[in-house]
């Protein structure tokens, strides 16, 4: 599979995205919005690929959107940044966190430099966000004279809290990695020279030992509480998967490797073994 906008490598059983705009800091176009998401679709759909590495090729993760077209970068006459639907145009950057809010898979990002508007708030879906010393972030929406992009205004408070969401897009600054950390916006630092090794290594403690099935009912139970308004109804959705968990071949296989001492191996599989309740919510595009 080829690409402009990004590069895709296999690292054993990981997928490695980069962002490579290097001379233009990775900057954020629409063709990287259509890239990205080909490259979800395609790693999604290999059961030999269990997680994904997000990165940024050269000293940024990505400077924000592509401001090539001056003044008029966010004029919807332009149709830089946007996709036409009946009664509204949808954000290209809530495209794309949208995907990744569906996918089935770990989601690590390793911010190995500046990370600036959707550079900043594209990461906000992953499930692990690590960060090289030389990590800057930063939601400079209102300092542009727009508004929070990429769904960052349902991701950013359930991460950080709404008291430091608001003062993150409202102010514009810019936090180093250590303020991040301290924040919860990241969950570690480390030396730039490190950076995706220590991912690599951070990804595969979450996949080596757990079935992907389970991994991946998993990611949307717990994703998805944030709309539920009553534990109840994860009870039901819990009761639904453990019920299906419990008579599949992992569940047999996980149980017996552990009565047996041995590492498990787990057969089911992403792309045919889903269970029928799965997915439980109403699907949108």
């Amino acid at each position: 599979m080829t690409f402009k906008t990004i590069t895709l490598e296999q690292h054993e059983n990981l997928a490695v995205l980069l962002l490579n705009r290097p001379e233009k800091l990775n900057a954020f176009t629409f063709l990287m919005m259509e890239e990205l998401i080909s490259a979800l679709d395609s790693i999604e759909a290999d059961d030999n690929l269990k997680a994904v590495i997000i990165s940024g090729s050269g000293r940024a993760f990505c400077a924000g959107a592509d401001l090539s077209s001056g003044k008029d970068t966010f004029n919807p006459s332009f149709d830089n940044f946007a996709v036409k639907e009946d009664d509204f145009r949808r954000d290209s950057g809530g495209i794309l966190t949208l995907r990744m809010y569906k996918f089935l898979k770990p989601i690590i990002f390793a911010c190995n430099g500046p990370a600036v508007g959707i550079g900043a708030s594209m990461q906000l879906p992953g499930d692990i966000r690590i960060a090289s010393e030389d990590a800057r972030f930063g939601f400079v929406f209102n300092n542009r004279g727009i508004v929070p992009d990429a769904c960052s205004s349902w991701f950013l408070p359930k991460i950080v809290g709404i008291s430091k969401a608001l003062d993150l897009t409202f102010s514009g600054r810019i936090i180093d990695s250590q303020e991040a950390l301290d924040i919860s916006l990241i969950s570690s630092i480390h030396k730039p020279e490190n950076l995706i090794h220590d991912a690599i290594n951070i990804a595969q403690a979450l996949v080596e030992k757990s079935a992907p099935i389970s991994i991946a009912i998993t990611r949307q139970m717990l994703w998805r509480s944030f709309g539920q308004t009553d534990p109840y109804d994860a009870h039901v959705i819990e009761s639904k998967a453990i019920d299906s968990r419990g008579a599949s071949d992992d569940a047999r296989e996980g149980v017996n490797s552990f009565l047996e001492k041995r590492p498990a191996k787990f057969k089911n599989l992403i792309s045919s073994d889903m269970p029928d309740f799965f997915p439980w919510w109403d699907e949108r595009d």
